[in-house]
């Protein structure tokens, strides 16, 4: 069986592409699994650029194909210079807690949104690197709204869920059970073949 390195610290983004991949013949191992932490500066202009510098740093360290991806969101009605894009969480410098972040994002959907609800969309980015030569895929998830009624649950790390709705089945996502993540669960066998393909 192949291996790939996904270069991400985070495990529950780990899992996102393994099982996909492991149908493929192809092991996704992460920097945890073989003990080798890169310190990387994200300083791209986008979730691509990111991608690609994460992905760099690792292929340097190892002798198998690497990949990595990074995220942007983006607010509808919301002025380009408030916009998140790569920095969800850090605002004007600072690295927000949970719930300042909670904070932030509550303040733009009161004042741009409509009816309590600013409609919003995460864009994502990916770069496999293998033998050197490197690949480069971008793609969106469907939106959702960010509203101004929090539920009542936070999820640690994934603060904004606890302002944000799932369209089709009208529920914060805080308040989604496993059988609704079947019921709604995104294809991305185009991202699965896009990593096999390159590698």
């Amino acid at each position: 069986m192949k291996q790939i390195l996904f270069a991400t610290g985070n495990p529950s983004k780990a899992k996102r592409f393994s099982k996909g991949l492991y149908e493929k013949g192809i092991e996704v191992i992460t920097p945890n699994d073989i003990d080798k932490e890169v310190k990387i500066e994200e300083n791209g202009k986008n979730a691509i650029e990111n991608a690609l510098i994460k992905a760099r740093a690792y292929s340097k360290t190892v002798n198998i194909p690497v990949f990595a991806m990074d995220d942007n969101l983006y607010l509808e009605n919301v002025p380009e210079e408030k916009q998140p894009g790569m920095y969800v969480r850090r605002v004007n410098g600072k690295r927000l807690s949970d719930n300042e972040m909670i904070e932030h994002y509550l303040k733009l959907v009161k004042e741009y949104g409509i009816n309590g609800k600013l409609t919003c969309k995460w864009v994502y980015g990916m770069a496999v690197i293998n033998n050197g030569k490197e690949s480069t895929y971008t793609w969106s998830k469907e939106d959702f709204y960010m509203v101004d009624k929090p539920s009542n649950k936070i999820n640690p790390g994934y603060p904004l869920n606890t302002i944000s709705i799932n369209k089709k089945l009208n529920k914060y996502f805080t308040d989604i059970t496993d059988e609704d993540k079947e019921k709604v669960q995104e294809d991305e066998s185009d991202v699965v073949d896009f990593i096999a393909s390159n590698i």
